[in-house]
């Protein structure tokens, strides 16, 4: 990268005081006859300084913001930080006697960030300069230097000395590239190598382009997670895509995942005819959409996806206006493919299948009971499928991803004015939506104890009341609800109503965990390699029948949801045809209780290759990185992470 780098970035030294003499021309207007001693760059920098009338004369950047300030700034930069901690960590050994500082700054200048030289001259000097967390160093500010020029141009630069337009903060010598959202390109940060002059390097440039390139990998890294999680729980949400069309936001609002064609969906939707795609929804954790949405994307079709406190992102879904004559199903048709999605052998499941089948027919509230990821909403969407109501919209709540008084607004809908914040004219709630359809509520034993008789309200007389409103809504829709607690347990605690209990408890549905129903293994691996292949673009892969075996002894505490994440990992990361048990992670090798205390499966198969790999690298730490095509530091953390030590008998 640093060879694609133009000579027009890089400063040299040893010219100073001529780049003093055509700044002080340049400052009184005077031109000059000689050849420029003064790189484009800079002299286009200090043009837009004159022009931005910034003070020549200033010494130290703005006095940097402080304490609560300084923090919301950092928790709204949070994904920048996180993905710069490990460069910065490193920073800090690495530049502890070169004379310098590494500098994080967001896309406005501000330093979010600093590790480095801790020498009290060069502390001091950063201090009186407020080089510091909190402070802005944009163009526009402070003049020429690497932070705001980088910015304002979005290329690499060193800014050396007298070439900094302020005579304040020409002792430094700096060096600095912007830091680029990998996924759209757009500037949303830079990275700084700062010193006194005496510290000046040529290759500090290349530290920075380094640094920004290892940021924007974190970045990548986290983005791609952070959207396979975001699949992960919407996997069991999004509706059939004969009725319904269905699109995935990221956590920054960007469209990347549809059920159908774009193009066609956007058609559908009512979109204008110049709408080549579709709109930025916004970041925000709470109401992403709200500045953003235009009108023909309706806001009951938006909610977001919450995973443990983090935002991951949006789920847009919106029924279908017309269903083309083709694809219409009559009812008999309508039953007989509802629950084809739901594959099984297992006796017991085949009894909850059927069970579903007969209840899905009648307008009764169903309670679907059993562990974290046996697949609820499955079932859900089958029940719905056969269901007197199957006309109308399935909508889905999880009423533990949200807090109570969110919760409430989602639920309810309220009125104009009924709190701060809410939207002009009020807002309809789910259970409103899901009036003519089905209301799924997931995790129901999370519901807040005071929000119960409102729903038992909904479910017993047919009514509800927005919040803020005294007067009654009529509503009819059938409800499903799922929960991984034992709800008798809850009552007797008095953490849930007894009378909700019974009146949700008409139907209970215990859906079996998978170790208890090791025969479905083979027909679910089937299934979710037609998944991967079709989701992925994947070559036909087949499972040795000895992985089969190894899999039907794990106790697959994941349940169905994790035997379909190690198919897509295996699908994904390993070569061979058939895949074989050495390509299983060791951890399936155990029975359930070896299980490394607080591991994942993903984790604990994350830890087995990077043990497996140290020892085929004799230890060695920097071939392992490389093998794994990880930076050494990530390595290192990992290693301390999982506790993983080499021994060199194992290689014996």
């Amino acid at each position: 990268m640093l060879g694609q780098t133009p000579e027009d970035a890089f400063a040299h030294p040893g010219i100073e005081r001529d780049v003093l003499t055509s700044w002080e021309r340049f400052l009184s207007g005077s031109s000059s006859t000689s050849r420029p001693v003064v790189r484009a760059a800079i002299t286009d920098s200090w043009q837009r300084c004159q022009k931005s009338a910034v003070d020549y004369r200033r010494g130290q950047a703005p006095v940097p913001m402080r304490d609560e300030r300084l923090q919301r700034l950092l928790d709204k930069r949070s994904r920048l930080v996180q993905a710069g901690a490990s460069t910065m960590a490193l920073a800090r050994d690495y530049m502890r006697e070169t004379g310098t500082v590494m500098v994080l700054t967001d896309a406005d200048g501000i330093v979010l960030r600093l590790e480095g030289d801790t020498k009290i001259a060069l502390r001091n000097a950063v201090e009186k300069t407020h080089l510091l967390p909190g402070s802005s160093w944009n163009e526009a500010t402070c003049g020429t230097n690497a932070i705001g020029t980088a910015l304002e141009t979005g290329g690499p630069i060193q800014v050396h000395a007298t070439e900094h337009f302020c005579s304040g903060i020409q002792r430094w010598t700096c060096s600095a590239c912007v830091v680029r959202d990998p996924i759209d390109g757009a500037v949303i940060g830079a990275i700084d190598i700062s010193g006194l002059c005496a510290s000046y390097a040529r290759q500090a440039l290349a530290l920075a382009i380094s640094a920004a390139a290892r940021i924007e990998a974190q970045l990548l890294q986290m983005e791609l997670d952070a959207r396979y999680r975001l699949l992960d729980q919407c996997f069991w949400m999004l509706p059939p895509s004969d009725r319904h069309h269905a699109v995935l936001f990221d956590s920054a609002g960007r469209p990347f995942k549809a059920n159908g064609e774009m193009a066609q969906i956007l058609r559908d939707l009512g979109a204008p005819q110049s709408q080549s795609n579709f709109p930025l929804l916004g970041s925000s954790e709470d109401r992403p959409w709200n500045n953003l949405r235009p009108a023909w994307i309706k806001e009951e079709w938006l909610r977001p996806v919450v995973h443990q406190g983090e935002h991951l992102g949006t789920v847009m879904v919106a029924p279908k206006s017309a269903v083309s004559s083709r694809s219409v199903l009559s009812p008999a048709q309508g039953d007989a493919r509802a629950f084809t999605s739901i594959v099984h052998a297992d006796p017991k499941m085949h009894a909850v299948v059927e069970k579903c089948r007969r209840v899905g027919k009648t307008a009764a509230p169903v309670l679907l009971l059993g562990e974290t990821g046996v697949g609820k909403e499955v079932f859900a969407q089958a029940i719905h499928s056969v269901s007197p109501h199957r006309s109308g919209p399935l909508v889905v709540v999880n009423c533990g991803s949200v807090s109570r008084e969110l919760l409430a607004s989602e639920l309810f809908g309220y009125v104009d004015g009924a709190f701060t914040g809410a939207r002009r004219g009020g807002m309809s709630g789910k259970i409103e939506a899901a009036s003519g359809g089905t209301l799924f509520l997931d995790e129901i034993g999370e519901l807040p104890l005071d929000l119960q008789p409102m729903l038992l309200r909904a479910l017993e007389n047919g009514e509800i009341s927005r919040i803020g409103e005294t007067a009654a809504r009529k509503v009819d829709f059938r409800l499903v609800a799922a929960t991984n607690r034992d709800l008798q347990v809850e009552v007797d605690a008095q953490r849930f109503r007894k009378d909700l209990y019974y009146r949700l408890a008409v139907v209970p549905v215990i859906i079996p965990p998978l170790r208890e129903r090791c025969d479905d293994i083979p027909l679910l691996v089937d299934q979710f390699v037609a998944q991967a292949k079709s989701r992925y673009g994947l070559a036909d892969r087949r499972f040795a029948p000895e992985v089969l075996v190894c899999l039907r002894h794990y106790d697959w505490p994941g349940n169905v949801r994790e035997l379909r994440n190690l198919v897509e990992s295996l699908l994904l990361t390993s070569s061979g045809d058939p895949i074989e048990p050495s390509d299983l992670p060791d951890i399936i090798h155990r029975t359930g209780p070896s299980r490394e205390p607080g591991l994942s499966l993903a984790e604990s198969a994350e830890r087995d290759l990077i043990s497996r790999t140290l020892r085929s690298c004799k230890g060695n730490v920097t071939a392992t990185a490389s093998a794994l095509g990880l930076a050494k530091s990530t390595v290192y953390a990992k290693l301390h992470r999982y506790s993983i030590r080499f021994d060199p008998r194992s290689n014996q």
